[in-house]
């Protein structure tokens, strides 16, 4: 993921003017919340808020993320990546699962990856993919960097969503949930493009769900990343799809979490992106300001204590709210 983890010069005078952030998935540009989006969204027609909303256990979700921590550092290749393998898999022993296995070339060479999609069906005919990856940065691996919140907390948020949908029949679409591999970049942040060195996993599926026709059912891609941060304030992405954005503050305002939502803007290069660039409407969830000017983040600081209960409490609950409003629009946008 990056928000363009950018130039330290660079980010200095950006902060001076209020608009700095950086990350490998993209440049932050400090915005007003009510700033226009790069594309104007279409005008919505929004279902009534009805029914009892979507709940997440926060406290139970945050067990997940320190079980994962617990592992230690998790690149690929590493027996404690296999071991959140396998730690993922028995959680959804029971569930339709997808294992989408295979050999990535990457800048440094093959290294195997592995995809797991578990599917939740649906009444109507469609998919809605919640996704994130559960990989943790190469480059750091041998350090103590664990990736608390850059993939054990919304890998974790992603079990929680399963509790939440096992034996419940879904009126409405099918829901995916996606542990990608392969995020992040094989090499240095300050060596390479991010954008030609990572994201791996998510591209493999983008391109497999194209070539067998999945791709054409799926009405929204909701990625996860970051948000376990205990001062949660998710960014609105400049490369995610306006109109599934509104969709997405609307449920954050029926849950009457709105405050912590699009404060400001910046472009995100994120698991996303291969389904962006294949017409999918997409939402980055992400909370790209994790610590004063983002210093934790790509950091052995990145740990346990940074995170929150409520905030994967807020992020899940505002998913599956998502879900549930895009089960009732009837039309969706066109893509």
């Amino acid at each position: 993921m990056r928000g363009s983890k950018a130039l330290p010069g660079m980010l200095l005078a950006l902060a001076l003017l209020l608009a700095a952030c950086d990350r490998d998935k993209g440049v932050a540009q400090d915005q007003p919340a009510s700033a226009p989006a790069a594309v104007s969204a279409p005008k919505l027609t929004l279902p009534p808020d009805t029914g009892p909303l979507p709940t997440i256990d926060g406290k139970r979700a945050m067990q997940y993320a320190k079980e994962i921590v617990k592992f230690g550092p998790r690149p690929l290749a590493s027996a404690n990546h296999k071991k959140v393998e396998d730690y993922i898999d028995a959680h959804l022993k029971g569930d339709q699962v997808e294992d989408d296995v295979f050999t990535a070339e990457t800048n440094i060479g093959k290294f195997p990856v592995h995809n797991i999609v578990a599917k939740f069906p649906g009444t109507k005919d469609g998919i809605i993919i919640f996704a994130s990856h559960y990989d943790t940065n190469y480059p750091l691996r041998d350090t103590s960097y664990v990736g608390a919140n850059d993939g054990a907390s919304t890998s974790a948020l992603l079990l929680e969503i399963a509790n939440q949908l096992r034996g419940k029949p879904r009126d409405g679409y099918s829901i995916w949930l996606v542990w990608d591999d392969a995020e992040e970049a094989m090499r240095p942040d300050t060596e390479v493009e991010f954008m030609s060195d990572s994201l791996y996993g998510i591209t493999h599926l983008a391109e497999k769900w194209q070539a067998d026709g999945t791709l054409k059912k799926v009405k929204g891609f909701l990625l996860a990343d970051m948000i376990g941060d205990a001062d949660l304030n998710v960014d609105r992405d400049t490369n995610s799809t306006p109109w599934l954005q509104d969709v997405v503050y609307e449920a954050a305002t029926r849950l009457g979490e709105q405050s912590h939502f699009y404060a400001r803007s910046l472009p995100m290069e994120d698991d996303h992106l291969p389904f962006v660039k294949r017409g999918v409407p997409c939402v980055d969830l992400i909370d790209f300001l994790y610590g004063y000017n983002n210093v934790f983040w790509h950091t052995p600081q990145d740990t346990l204590d940074k995170l929150s209960p409520k905030s994967l409490e807020i992020a899940g609950g505002v998913m599956l709210e998502t879900a549930r409003i895009l089960d009732k629009m009837d039309p969706l946008p066109p893509r």
